[in-house]
């Protein structure tokens, strides 16, 4: 790939550090969605060993691009909630991150085509991996804000969110549980009802 091509593209990529997203660090400031990206790639690079040990065949590395590419759309579109975004924003974002993927030269253009449309499909281990990784860094990363940022809906969501992506995966089934704990805990230590208890 050409330099410039390389700027160009970094150049897009950069807008997602001034993107913020719903939640906020452990400090109370809004997360980017950089961060967002960072932080789970960072997640399966740790879950590494446990993954391969039991997916031997899994492409670690393919979930890891998924990873860092996952939001790029949002480049063009910010971010939206997931329990706002609805389906005509979701059609918007991927014409746009589309049209833009398409402007790219060869071999990136294939290789980023190729890797959205599995990432969409999710029929292979490498995309379910991913998507679950997805949802559960926004719960570890809600779990790690303060409660105050939160709002009236999460404590369930927090609760339940990514259950269904899970199922698959022993390792991911047990870091969807300690996930988990620490929501139970969070919302104990504030005092509050958790939702589903008594």
């Amino acid at each position: 790939m050409e330099a410039r091509q390389v700027l160009e593209i970094l150049r897009i990529a950069e807008r997602l550090k001034d993107t913020t997203r719903h939640c906020t660090t452990s400090r109370g400031r809004p997360e980017s969605v950089a961060e967002h990206s960072w932080m789970l790639a960072l997640t399966v690079f740790l879950l590494r060993d446990a993954l391969e040990e039991e997916f031997p065949q899994l492409d670690v590395d393919r979930v890891i691009e998924m990873c860092l590419i996952h939001d790029l759309g949002e480049a063009f579109t910010g971010d939206i909630p997931t329990f706002d975004k609805t389906a005509a924003d979701e059609k918007t974002e991927e014409k746009l991150l589309s049209d833009w993927v398409d402007s790219l030269s060869e071999p990136l253009r294939g290789r980023m085509q190729a890797l959205y449309q599995e990432m969409a499909e999710r029929a292979t281990a490498e995309a379910r991996v991913y998507k679950a990784l997805d949802g559960m860094e926004a719960l570890v990363q809600h779990n790690l804000s303060p409660i105050e940022t939160w709002t009236e809906g999460e404590y369930a969501l927090n609760m339940t969110y990514t259950d269904d992506r899970v199922g698959f995966s022993r390792v991911l089934a047990a870091l969807r549980q300690e996930i988990r704990a620490d929501t139970v805990e969070k919302i104990r230590a504030a005092g509050k009802a958790v939702p589903g208890e008594g």
